[in-house]
């Protein structure tokens, strides 16, 4: 993946030095997160989701610094992510306009050991999250080098697709896709609301493979093998796999990001299409 030519986007605060206690992600629908931290940490991930949805962010954190990412203040990794954002600014941006909408722009928080949310606070463990309450996307930077040693996923592009994976929960937030499926979640069992989560992921994977087309298009920077590095990521995170390696058995009525199959597909389509309309994974569109 090529982005030495790509600018670094003037929407990321990087945050430093804050404290630890529990949280409440607020809504649940975070990108890759409580199911592959339970793995990283060698947990159960059914008794983690569990746990993480009975927390209301109690206890209390210490304070941290904050500040805006540069060139100077940024670690490798943070200044291919803030690129990365600022790729699927422009993609977004010019998709609006296409259907006489604005794109707001989300911010990203990178971050390390806890920080605040408009959703909760975040502990370390984390991973990659998007808030719509606050319109921000948080990365535990710490996240992807777990992604790496635990998983064996590799290369940038992966890691970007988990970026771009994130920013699609922002797509849907603005589209009110997001805020329809919380409005019935107290209408639903949790089988019938996990089967909503599970089409709400495929479509941020979806949508992330849009913007991959789309970016490469305005701005080539794909290498080959990028789009498998993305797809072995995808693949990585599906709940059949995760749910096998950790309880050798896999339990499709808990399913709430999809199957490894199932995420590779839709990324796949995304990327192949470059074609939003067709990203209905079962939620619909919502004003697109």
């Amino acid at each position: 993946m090529r982005l030495d030519d790509e600018e670094m986007s003037d929407n990321v605060e990087k945050r430093s030095g804050g404290g630890m206690r529990n949280i409440g992600i607020g809504g649940g629908i975070g990108g890759i997160i409580i199911i592959v931290l339970a793995m990283l940490f060698k947990q159960d991930p059914q008794q983690v989701m569990q746990a993480v949805q009975q927390v209301q962010g109690s206890g209390e954190g210490q304070g941290g610094t904050a500040e805006k990412l540069t060139k100077e203040n940024a670690s490798p990794f943070e200044v291919m992510s803030s690129k990365v954002l600022r790729s699927t600014e422009r993609v977004w941006k010019l998709e609006f306009q296409q259907k006489n909408k604005t794109y707001e722009v989300p911010r990203m928080v990178s971050f390390e050991k806890g920080t605040e949310s408009g959703c909760g606070f975040a502990e370390s463990a984390m991973g990659p999250f998007y808030c719509p309450a606050d319109h921000r996307v948080y990365l535990d930077v710490s996240f992807f080098n777990e992604l790496e040693q635990q998983f064996g996923v590799k290369g940038d592009f992966a890691k970007a697709y988990v970026i771009a994976h994130e920013v699609g929960h922002h797509v849907q937030n603005l589209l009110g896709i997001s805020g329809r499926m919380q409005a019935m979640r107290s209408r639903l069992s949790e089988k019938e609301y996990n089967k909503l989560s599970v089409m709400l992921e495929l479509q941020a994977d979806f949508l992330a493979g849009v913007w991959a087309y789309r970016a490469n298009q305005i701005k080539p920077f794909l290498d080959p093998g990028d789009i498998e590095s993305g797809l072995n990521a995808a693949s990585a995170v599906g709940d059949d796999r995760l749910q096998q390696a950790s309880t050798g058995q896999v339990v499709p009525d808990a399913f709430t990001h999809g199957t490894s199959a199932q995420r590779m597909f839709w990324f796949k389509k995304g990327f192949e299409s470059g074609d939003v309309s067709q990203g209905d994974t079962g939620i619909g569109l919502g004003s697109w």
